[in-house]
């Protein structure tokens, strides 16, 4: 078993708290990443969706996971569950100090998140108070105009790693 976060950066330009549409623990939010096995290392082709809202029982029976998948590779089984309550929104602040804001923490077993991929259902806060619904980034970039602050607002060079945690 192995819990990794979720982390994400990117260069905001009079823009703050990126996060998902719901918040950082929004039940429908889907995230997007390619699968590699523990056992053997193969890592999928295909990326796999999964979301809090969507849970199947363990193999075990004992509980529920938010992913059950079976390597092509060695045949082995594992999953992957969801820990809500620890990620917080991407500031300006964190992206001009190029820090990296956790997004959401997954407990691993047999499976492991790797490649993230940015997809719709952003959302995000100008520097004088619009908000900015609904941002597609599977682009890799936003930009808009802040008729309130009368200045342009853009989110650029997105990047995402996955991070051991305790």
């Amino acid at each position: 078993m192995v819990n990794v976060m979720l982390m994400i950066t990117a260069e905001l330009e009079n823009l703050t708290d990126l996060e998902p549409q719901g918040g950082c623990d929004d039940p429908n939010f889907p995230y997007y990443f390619k699968i590699k096995c523990t056992n053997c290392g193969e890592l999928t082709q295909k990326e796999t969706c999964i979301m809090l809202s969507e849970t199947l029982p363990l193999p075990t029976g004992r509980g529920t996971t938010n992913l059950v998948q079976k390597c092509k590779f060695c045949g082995r089984e594992g999953n992957v569950t969801m820990i809500p309550g620890r990620g917080r929104p991407l500031t300006l602040e964190d992206s001009e100090t190029s820090k990296y804001a956790p997004l959401m923490v997954f407990d691993c077993r047999g499976l492991e998140p790797a490649e993230f991929s940015f997809g719709s259902g952003w959302k995000a806060e100008s520097t004088s108070g619009t908000k900015f619904e609904n941002i597609d980034l599977s682009g890799g970039e936003f930009a808009e105009y802040c008729e309130k602050g009368e200045l342009p607002v853009m989110l650029s060079n997105l990047q995402s790693r996955f991070d051991v945690v305790k």
